[in-house]
Formats: C-alpha cells, sequence, structure tokens
C-alpha cells in the first residue's frame, strides 16, 4: 500500500471539469465539514439516502458522522465534491472509500444531491476515484447497491464496470472494475503525489 501524506489535506484536491462546462472540486472532508456534510445529507430525497445507505436513514448518527470526517480513520476516506454557490462553498456529492491492502480491492459509494443529478457530477466523481484507487495501487474497484437503483446502476454501467451478485444479499448487485495501475497520465492529485513518492522510495 502506499502511504499518503495527508499532513496538507488540501494538495489532494482535485478540479474536475462537467459536461456542462461547470466545474467542481473535489476534495477531503475535514472536521469543519461536520455540519455541512450533516446538512447535505438531510437536504437528500428519502429515495436518494436510502439508495446511498442500503436502508432508512435521516441523517447520519454521530457515530457515523464521527467517522465521515476523520480521513485516514481505519484506512476509510470521505471526500466531497463542492461548488460555488451564491458565493457559498457548497456540497453537491461525497464519496467514502477504503482500500484492502490484502486484496488489492478498492471499495467505495457515493451520492449526489438530488438538484445537481443528471450534470454529470456522479460521472466524474466515480473517474476521479478510479485515479484516487490507482494512487493506491489498486487493482480491483467496486461498490454494491441496491437492485431497484436504477441510477447508480445505469451510471456503473456507463462508466465500464461489470455486473455480479452481492454477496450474501439477494437485494444488493455489485459492480466492479479493473483498473490499470500505471497509466502514464492520471489527472489527479492523489496520483501525481503516490507517483512522487514511489519515484522517491526507489530513489532512496
Amino acid at each position: 500500500m502506499i502511504a499518503l501524506q495527508l499532513d496538507d489535506l488540501r494538495q489532494h484536491s482535485d478540479m474536475l471539469r462537467l459536461r456542462t462546462g461547470k466545474s467542481v472540486m473535489v476534495r477531503f472532508v475535514e472536521p469543519r465539514d461536520a455540519d455541512a456534510l450533516q446538512d447535505y445529507f438531510r437536504s437528500l430525497s428519502v429515495r436518494s439516502r436510502y439508495n446511498r445507505f442500503l436502508g432508512a436513514m435521516s441523517e447520519l448518527p454521530q457515530t457515523q458522522l464521527d467517522h465521515f470526517i476523520h480521513v485516514g480513520e481505519a484506512d476509510r476516506f470521505t471526500v466531497i465534491a463542492t461548488m460555488p454557490i451564491d458565493g457559498i462553498e457548497t456540497i453537491v456529492g461525497e464519496a467514502r472509500y477504503a482500500f484492502d491492502a490484502d486484496t488489492s480491492s478498492f471499495e467505495f459509494g457515493l451520492s449526489v444531491d438530488d438538484r445537481w443529478q443528471g450534470h454529470g457530477i456522479g460521472s466524474a466523481l466515480l473517474k476521479n476515484l478510479e485515479c484516487r484507487a490507482a494512487a493506491f495501487g489498486a487493482e480491483r474497484l467496486f461498490g454494491d447497491t441496491l437492485r431497484s437503483n436504477d441510477v447508480m446502476i445505469g451510471l456503473a454501467r456507463k462508466s465500464g464496470f461489470a455486473f455480479t451478485n452481492s454477496p450474501g444479499d439477494w437485494k444488493l448487485v455489485r459492480f466492479e472494475k479493473h483498473i490499470e495501475r500505471a497509466p502514464q497520465e492520471i489527472p489527479c492529485a492523489s496520483w501525481r503525489l503516490a507517483a512522487r513518492q514511489i519515484a522517491h522510495q526507489a530513489a532512496v
């Protein structure tokens, strides 16, 4: 596993261009984002929250929110996609992921604000997650979703994921994709920083 230096979280931020011409920033969540992140989840539709958490939930329980806002805790990471709206940085999407070094697998879940669905944020965020997975040296990217979640299934299919049954739960479907670790150019800060660390380690 590549040990990313997380002392300066903002150096791992990425600016993504949407097909509409707008841009979103993807950055690690910070403790100061706790209230904004909770407000984001509360603002999702009942269906979107159900799809994201695979069950009914009106907001994140405090213990779970604490886990979300502490980057790297138990090898889990949360990123938020933000845009300036009326001059205020606003969360329009989020993703949480984990890397398992034993299986070289990168598991994730994500959501997009209902008001911003259809603008390409989900596709851009998913592509950025592929990049972050490559930075860890993952060989496989996957997630689980409800069989009724047509939006996520459609997004994964469009992004080249294959589908299989999710182990242990017939209500879920698993989407997964093999990823290459060493493309010459992957447009995300996570990969660039990891590549520098690899080069430094090789030179030592």
